[in-house]
């Protein structure tokens, strides 16, 4: 019996495992969760950015430091239900941040730090950012955004990192605090974030995300497979909704989360031997690197996987001796199905599992009613903790729920054994490389460029990301191909995030229109088995394959 038999076999059934998770009570908030890993071993790791810092933050210090931070902004005139938005890289500072806005009521907006000056400058406004927390790095996409509407002045900003160039900064806020909390706590439905996520109407919606949420994530993951996680690693950014989760995770179990500063395919199993993770969400890119004899020396108990194929999964498996089980979640109800640890014969599959904790699921025609078993339809999903709905949005929100049920936008079918399988999306999106990026936005910044009559953007198949983005364009009569593309190259880095600029771009004369006048996006994704044919890859610079097509 090899490691993944036998971790499969030494658990409970897991409808056992689910009905004592939702039974027992969750914390009051995540100061009180805090608090609980806290309590007697104070030495105990708690965090450790083991790329910057030579030893990890201990749960006693990073209480401390939590505490006189919220001591230290409340005195700057944080309250409960303030907004502050947090653009910070993968530091000690973003988790502790997270965590004393956590303790004061007050409400924290992650922001991407590859966002431009447009994108910024639309969350703060959104967001109805009071305070903005900055690191020196990004310093210069603040500055840029005098022209966009803001509601912040300088002093309301908090720096970083670097020269403090006159403004107010991070560590100041906690000097001669106190480091015993001194405010009132908040409660457990009371509004902890507002995580920007990608929509099909232009720019991200806002998710109203409570400290039950939070709190129902970490323990979800912390005890649905029966074993016990200590170690866990993250290497995604803070900003997104990953090692928020994963650090609850580990503190629901008083373990410790070790963060690398960014993903890194050929560093990752390193840094699972280094540091003897035993949790972690996997890249299916580490498949890619050269096979090593020290593949299966670790210590990992079940690693978190999403979208594998079928013969990747089994691969991923058998290399490096893992249990490796798919899972399907979303920034609006946290994790929805997880595949439980002892279904080793679900392996390759392509299926999501079943609901976790707290969760219900099922298939749903375009009415809300369920469908049979084996037919496709909308995956809609329920439980205490989802989102509140989308913030400053009561039409999308609206739109967005059959009565209690979620509508995830995702097209589903259950087989008979009650497992989900995810057949496709219904929203107009491209996935690449783990980032949501909403179609209708690109079209708005394309279609901003003078030179361009029409646009539309469709997502193209790729080995390394899973999607990269194509961008098809309608020029007005009279325009320089070669001159336009130039300046919507240009146009597109200046007023999106790397992430979301087109790899591949496309000329049309015209588009196929669907009967409501849209253009036809299916007939684009029908032109040709490889859509990167007849485009410029912006990438290494030439068309595909080799010269630019004629005009179709």
């Amino acid at each position: 019996m090899n490691r993944r038999e036998m971790l499969a076999t030494a658990t409970l059934p897991y409808a056992h495992r689910k009905a004592a998770i939702e039974a027992e009570a969750l914390p009051r908030n995540l100061g009180a969760l805090l608090d609980f890993a806290a309590e007697g071993k104070p030495e105990a790791p708690a965090l450790f950015f083991f790329e910057q810092v030579e030893e990890p933050m201990s749960y006693g210090t990073l209480r401390e430091r939590v505490n006189r931070l919220a001591n230290g902004l409340a005195r700057r005139g944080v309250r409960k239900g303030t907004h502050v938005a947090v653009m910070l890289p993968n530091i000690e500072e973003f988790p502790v941040t997270w965590l004393a806005l956590a303790r004061l009521g007050a409400v924290m907006i992650p922001v991407n730090i590859a966002y431009t000056p447009r994108e910024l400058a639309y969350v703060l406004d959104n967001g109805d950012a009071e305070f903005l927390i900055l690191h020196h790095d990004y310093l210069s996409t603040w500055r840029e955004i005098g022209a966009f509407p803001h509601p912040l002045k300088e002093a309301d900003v908090f720096l970083v990192g670097g020269d403090s160039d006159g403004r107010s900064r991070w560590e100041d806020l906690l000097e001669g605090q106190s480091v015993v909390y001194e405010g009132e706590d908040p409660d457990i439905d009371d509004l902890l974030n507002i995580q920007y996520t990608s929509g099909t109407t232009g720019f991200p919606k806002g998710c109203m995300l409570s400290h039950r949420y939070w709190l129902t994530l970490g323990k979800q993951n912390a005890y649905r497979d029966g074993l016990v996680f200590e170690r866990v690693l993250a290497s995604t950014p803070f900003f997104y909704m990953d090692p928020q989760w994963l650090m609850l995770m580990a503190f629901f179990r008083k373990g410790t989360l070790f963060v690398a500063r960014r993903q890194s395919a050929s560093r990752f199993m390193d840094w699972v031997r280094a540091h003897r993770i035993q949790f972690t969400l996997m890249p299916d890119v580490v498949l890619k690197q050269p096979p090593s004899a020290l593949d299966r020396t670790h210590e990992l108990i079940r690693v978190n996987v999403y979208g594998l194929s079928s013969g990747n999964h089994g691969l991923l498996e058998d290399r490096f001796d893992v249990s490796a089980r798919e899972a399907f979640g979303m920034t609006e109800i946290g994790t929805g199905l997880f595949m439980p640890i002892e279904e080793a014969g679900m392996i390759g599959t392509g299926s999501c599992g079943i609901p976790a904790p707290f969760r219900e699921a099922y298939v749903a025609d375009d009415e809300g009613r369920a469908v049979a078993d084996g037919q496709t339809g909308e995956l809609l999903v329920r439980g205490p903790g989802i989102l509140r709905g989308y913030y400053k949005k009561p039409e999308a929100t609206a739109a967005a729920f059959f009565g209690d049920w979620f509508r995830t936008g995702d097209l589903f079918r259950r087989d008979e054994r009650g497992y989900y399988y995810i057949v496709g999306r219904k929203k107009d999106m491209i996935r690449r490389a783990g980032e949501n990026i909403a179609a209708h936005e690109l079209e708005s910044v394309l279609v901003a460029v003078p030179e361009v009559a029409e646009a539309a953007v469709v997502p193209v198949k790729d080995d390394t990301r899973g999607e990269e983005v194509k961008a098809y364009v309608v020029l007005r009569p009279g325009v320089d191909r070669a001159q336009a593309l130039d300046r919507l190259i240009e146009h597109c880095m200046r007023s999106l995030a790397p992430f979301k600029v087109p790899r591949y771009f496309a000329f049309r004369s015209a588009f196929e229109k669907t009967a409501s006048g849209k253009i036809s996006k299916p007939s684009l994704l029908a032109e040709s088995d490889d859509l990167r044919a007849g485009s410029f890859d912006r990438s290494s610079g030439t068309w595909w394959p080799e010269a630019a097509p004629a005009e179709s």
